[in-house]
């Protein structure tokens, strides 16, 4: 039997590639997946991806920043799937980089409202739906754990994710709906284009390759180095992990 035979999983920041990637494990897997996405060009590419090779897994666009469109990708799943078992909170943005008297307040709030209030609605509307036993994986990242200099908005909302997994896991133990963090170092990705432009603009091979010297496995992160870590944290072997966070860096954060 596969792991997750008859499960029910949302992913937010579905069309991303650690959300997609994450997706792709679960069906392998055997669960059922709705992926959670403001782009939809994105979704409907993934969408042409998933029937291709006849993945169980739909879409919805919905912004998790807003209220009613957290709510309705919850009732979207439980009207095309029966139930949740499975969230994977992955939905997130990375902003820019510059020192804190220079960081642009419309960013900043932007960044908060994806990074905090997205994942706090995911929560709030999520857990009353969630099945008993289910589990909860929420994206943080070692921007968590650390300081990075130019990242104030991004830094602080990855730090916050934490505290938002600590009190769920205090208040979903009754349940035994385990909660916990996956914390990615840098990952061969969009969003590390962007911040590696954004460091030193024009020269983004030259940041990656100072990156790839500070980490002691001497590579980025593929996305599926993520997503094992999250398909492990969804699966009955970590049946007894809940309130702790999982670092997926190659060693990047005890440099």
């Amino acid at each position: 039997m596969k792991r997750l035979e008859n499960k029910v999983a949302i992913i937010t920041g579905g069309s991303g590639e650690i959300g997609f990637t994450t997706a792709k494990n679960l069906v392998i897997e055997g669960a059922k997946v709705l992926l959670v996405d403001i782009d939809e060009d994105s979704l409907k590419e993934k969408e042409k991806e998933a029937k291709e090779n006849n993945y169980d897994m739909s879409y919805v666009v919905a912004d998790v920043t807003n209220p009613e469109d957290v709510e309705r990708y919850v009732k979207t799943a439980i009207d095309r799937y029966g139930k949740i078992d499975l969230f994977f909170n992955n939905a997130g943005i990375e902003g820019v980089v510059k020192p804190i008297h220079e960081y642009p307040v419309d960013v900043f709030d932007k960044v908060i409202a994806v990074n905090i209030k997205g994942i706090f609605l995911g929560m709030k509307y999520v857990i009353p739906k969630i099945e008993d036993g289910g589990s909860i994986v929420i994206t943080s990242s070692v921007a968590g754990l650390t300081g990075t200099a130019g990242m104030v908005a991004y830094n602080t909302t990855k730090h916050a994710n934490i505290g938002i997994m600590r009190v769920a896991a205090k208040e979903l133990g009754d349940r035994k709906v385990r909660v916990n963090t996956v914390h990615p170092g840098v990952v061969d990705s969009r969003m590390m284009r962007s911040l590696e432009d954004g460091i030193n603009p024009g020269k983004g091979d030259e940041v990656k390759d100072q990156f790839v010297k500070m980490i002691p496995l001497g590579r980025y992160a593929k996305p599926k180095d993520v997503s094992d870590m999250v398909t492990f944290l969804f699966s009955d072997e970590s049946r007894y992990v809940h309130g702790s966070q999982f670092v997926v860096d190659g060693g990047f954060t005890e440099q």
